[in-house]
């Protein structure tokens, strides 16, 4: 009688190598293993194995990690029952850690997956294959924090001596046979650094100079391809690039510093004098912040997550607090909230009332009457939102939940309302429509000179478009094409806008808007 045919069994095979060299080669590490375990899978081919068309390959990745994309890819085509068996050519080619390797197993019996080593023939179907592969992992794990531990030993002696160990590569300095060597056209920018901000004596005028003179961060290639760096600075990564040992020719190693190979790009007394100008400032804030009056700092965010960081202004004996989104302060405007600047006094006295009328009326923490306001701000507040139009509350027993206060809130204008009483000449008794603030008139002004501009670069150059000059201005497309609208207005109204007899509410907004026909723009503006 003739036997039955075995059941086919789906075998997939992962390799993997930790350094991505030679994997250029023709014939790799990677093919080798493959190779093997296929010829394993064809000598088992009695038994049903057949090969799966797909290539788990994980070249430069270490085992002692999961976060693969090949082993990743594998693992999604086990929960799809897509295979049966799992080939490498060692255990170790999995997973180096044997936590990982108690979850891979565990994921493998759940879908009823074989594990197979082609040289170490292991079986994870019966308890004395895992016995043996958990010693196998125990002394591969072993083997790789010894290896770690030689390394670690290896830089920390090579840094005594002054040796470059690789990291992130400063701005000055360029990699020639693993040294650090002087690239002077970067170090002229490091030495500007260093002598603006002695000069400026603060971190936000420094990042707008460097903005405006085009110097960004040190671009790093990657073995990808791609590009690191090359944006421009902010406010954490400049203050390190001024604290940097590297520039006055030292090694940094747990906090030891050793003479370095490599030449200094800063003299010692500007390196000195700009650290201790950062000290002073440091020492001068973390004393602020303890003396500070601004029962809401850490607490309060725009509506893009910011933190809004309080700051306050000096105008004769009176002083003004205002709590500023941290993007604002990093010279970021564009990526601040709605509201990225606003009156301290006024928004903490409409949480503190919100948080007393809740305990009130039984419906947030009840606290005595007694306590202060910055007690029922630390015992009750988490997160304070400011969006446009609204305040938004989250109290700290309603964190988990996320449900918050909604209250509506706008700050109060910096300027009263002006206006003409004077009769007009036409009609005695009835006032006489404001005419446009001096203020408004200026930017209005600017806005049609710069359109108008802009209107002949597009109209001379073909290369040019909206959203070129979107992205040199600073500014969205819609900004532009809004803006280029002014060019086209009546001669009647430029006029009236550099006379300033234009009347109140014709400004840049509503004049932006306007229709291309003259007639029709004296109908609405109504004043000619």
């Amino acid at each position: 009688m003739k036997a039955p045919a075995p059941k086919t069994l789906r075998c997939a095979i992962y390799t993997r190598v930790s350094s991505d060299s030679g994997l250029e080669q023709e014939f790799n590490s990677l093919d080798n293993q493959r190779e093997a375990a296929e010829a394993y899978i064809k000598s088992q081919s009695h038994e049903g194995w057949r090969l799966h068309p797909a290539r788990y390959d994980d070249g430069g990745y270490s085992g002692g990690s999961m976060e693969r994309p090949a082993l990743q890819s594998l693992l999604n085509d086990i929960r799809a029952n897509l295979i049966d068996v799992v080939v490498v050519y060692k255990v170790d080619r999995l997973t180096r850690s044997l936590a990982d390797f108690a979850k891979l197993v565990e994921l493998f019996d759940a879908h009823r997956v074989s594990f197979v080593s082609v040289t170490q023939a292991f079986n994870t179907t019966n308890s004395m294959g895992r016995l043996t592969l958990n010693v196998l992992l125990s002394f591969a794990q072993f083997e790789r924090e010894v290896t770690g531990e030689r390394i670690r030993d290896k830089i920390a002696a090579s840094k005594k001596k002054g040796i470059w160990m690789g990291g992130h590569l400063p701005l000055g300095y360029r990699v020639e046979d693993r040294k650090l060597v002087i690239d002077e056209a970067e170090a002229e920018q490091v030495r500007m650094i260093f002598e603006r901000y002695l000069a400026f004596g603060s971190l936000t005028l420094l990042l707008q100079e460097l903005r405006e003179r085009g110097i960004v961060s040190k671009r790093r290639p990657l073995a990808s391809g791609k590009t690191r760096g090359g944006i421009p600075f902010l406010r954490g990564p400049l203050a390190y690039l001024l604290k940097n040992r590297t520039y006055l020719g030292e090694i940094l190693h747990r906090g030891q510093r050793y003479e370095g190979e490599h030449e200094a790009i800063v003299s010692r007394e500007l390196f000195d004098a700009v650290n201790e100008r950062l000290a002073q400032q440091s020492r001068g804030r973390s004393q602020a912040r303890a003396a500070t009056t601004s029962i809401l700092a850490g607490r309060i965010f725009d509506d893009r997550g910011h933190r809004m960081s309080p700051v306050h202004t000096q105008k004769g004996s009176a002083r003004y607090r205002y709590y500023v989104s941290c993007a604002l302060a990093q010279g970021r405007k564009h990526e601040a909230g709605s509201i990225y600047r606003v009156p301290a006094p006024e928004i903490e006295a409409v949480v503190v009332n919100t948080l007393r009328n809740l305990a009130r009326t039984g419906n947030g923490p009840q606290m005595s009457a007694e306590v202060s306001d910055r007690e029922l701000v630390e015992v009750c507040i988490d997160r304070v939102v400011v969006r446009k139009g609204e305040l938004s509350l989250t109290l700290r027993d309603q964190a988990e939940s996320q449900a918050s206060h909604i209250l509506s809130w706008s700050p109060a204008p910096h300027r009263r309302r002006r206006q003409v009483i004077t009769p007009s000449a036409d009609v005695p008794g009835i006032p006489r429509q404001k005419p446009i603030r001096a203020e408004a008139r200026v930017r209005l002004i600017d806005a049609i000179a710069k359109a108008r501009s802009w209107v002949d670069e597009l109209v001379s150059d073909a290369n040019v478009t909206t959203d070129l000059i979107a992205d040199r201005e600073g500014c969205s497309e819609r900004s532009v094409r809004l803006t280029l609208n002014l060019a086209f207005l009546a001669p009647n109204i430029v006029q009236a806008a550099i006379n300033g007899t234009l009347p109140g509410g014709a400004g840049l907004s509503r004049l932006a808007q306007l229709p291309p026909d003259w007639q029709e723009q004296l109908r609405q503006i109504g004043c000619f």
